[in-house]
């Protein structure tokens, strides 16, 4: 389909298919005029050649003087009787083919009488055969230089459209800082579409800047009331309190703890990416691991839930401790939220981790969309809103990470691949 085919390639195409049109009713203009004068010539000049042949040979009994492609015939005198095959012949100029030969026939009727000049079309055949090939020849010669020239032309059309597309695709005009496009382009079409992106591309860099500053104010005022709360929960269970006190207690203490990670999980990825360098990797996917297990394995108990940690390759890798923290938490607490009974593993490889549990499962086609905001399993668990797997996704995509999904009932496993090698 034509319109499936690159934009430059379409100007190729339409450019050549307009001059193919131009320059094939031209061509067939040329010949067929060049037919139309040559029969009206050809007759002409035969209607003189009989009636000389008339008035100055065949009046005066002399025998016709003509060349030798040339015949003369008539139904009044014998010596010249016309042929079976060319009686019935209209008045006129006719012209009549027989087997490889072709005739030009003049006919003309006198007195009841009809007088006839058959001439051979070999010549004339030569000669148009060779107009047809000039008109050929400058066809085809036009339909080349037609794509060569179409194809220089959709190149410097397409030049400052290609331009602008990269200027567009680069990452650097998402900052604040980015000069416009369009007063590198002239005031006409692709001026005018510069413009247009300098508008949309001027509302992006509005609209991150304003997520960036909330995100960024809102993950630091939150920090001084978790401080509080962190503090309140130490000097509680320090305090003579029964065991189910002691239980809500260390219950606001981790919530409190996964808020504060999740503060600065969001602040961090309110940063630019300029400020990635001050939170660089500093420990290893272990380290993390045996932490979170640590926390989540007492959750999964009392779940009732078999949890292990499983180390199946040693890797040396540093990590953000934040982002991977956040990736793992997040992901054992969609398992235990989603695994009714039977286990949870963490297992470890080598520039990856994986995630397994035995619950229900995940249907096919909710693969996709499961790491979409505010999306949740059919079968929701807890108090979440369906952001856990959308701030995987998130933060996977920041630190060139992989996440994948593969899930059937009673089993579904996900697994976080941390470089390209593993």
């Amino acid at each position: 389909m034509l319109s499936k085919q690159p934009f430059e390639r379409r100007i190729l195409i339409a450019f050549v298919l307009m001059t193919v049109m131009v320059s094939g009713l031209f061509s067939l203009s040329i010949v067929g005029v060049v037919h139309f004068i040559e029969e009206h010539l050809v007759s002409q000049e035969m209607s003189r050649e009989l009636g000389e042949t008339l008035n100055e040979d065949i009046r005066q009994g002399r025998p016709p003087r003509l060349d030798s492609s040339t015949q003369f015939f008539s139904s009044y005198h014998d010596q010249y009787l016309i042929p079976q095959q060319y009686a019935g012949l209209q008045e006129g100029f006719n012209e009549v083919v027989s087997g490889d030969e072709a005739f030009y026939i003049y006919v003309q009727k006198i007195n009841g009488e009809t007088y006839m000049l058959v001439q051979e079309q070999q010549e004339f055949e030569a000669r148009e055969n060779a107009l047809f090939n000039v008109v050929l020849a400058g066809f085809l010669i036009t339909v080349v230089a037609a794509w060569g020239l179409g194809l220089m032309m959709a190149r410097k059309v397409m030049a400052p459209v290609s331009r602008l597309a990269q200027q567009v695709r680069h990452r650097d005009q998402l900052h604040p800082l980015a000069p416009p496009l369009a007063p590198d382009y002239p005031d006409d079409e692709i001026g005018q579409l510069a413009a247009a992106f300098d508008s949309t591309l001027g509302q992006v860099r509005q609209s991150l800047e304003r997520e960036r500053l909330f995100t960024s104010d809102v993950s630091h005022e939150l920090r001084t009331p978790l401080m509080v709360i962190a503090t309140s929960c130490e000097l509680l269970a320090e305090a003579p309190l029964g065991p189910r006190e002691k239980e809500q207690v260390a219950r606001i203490a981790r919530a409190s703890e996964e808020m504060r990670e999740l503060v600065q999980t969001f602040l961090q990825l309110a940063r630019d990416k300029s400020n990635e360098a001050a939170f660089g990797g500093d420990r290893t996917l272990a380290g993390i691991a045996h932490e979170q297990a640590s926390r989540w394995s007492v959750l999964m108990k009392e779940k009732g839930l078999d949890f292990q940690l499983t180390e199946e390759g040693q890797d040396d890798g540093r990590y953000n401790a934040t982002f991977l923290g956040t990736v793992m938490a997040n992901l054992l607490r969609n398992a235990l939220h989603y695994t009714e009974r039977g286990s949870v593993r963490l297992i470890l490889e080598q520039g990856a981790f994986r995630i397994e549990d035995s619950g229900a499962g995940i249907p096919a086609e909710q693969h996709e969309r499961i790491f979409q905001p505010f999306v949740r399993g059919l079968q929701a668990r807890g108090e979440g809103l369906g952001l856990g797997l959308s701030l995987v996704k998130r933060i996977c995509a920041k630190q060139g990470w992989q996440v994948s999904l593969q899930s059937e009932p009673g089993h579904t496993r996900f697994r976080v691949t941390l470089n390209g090698d593993a």
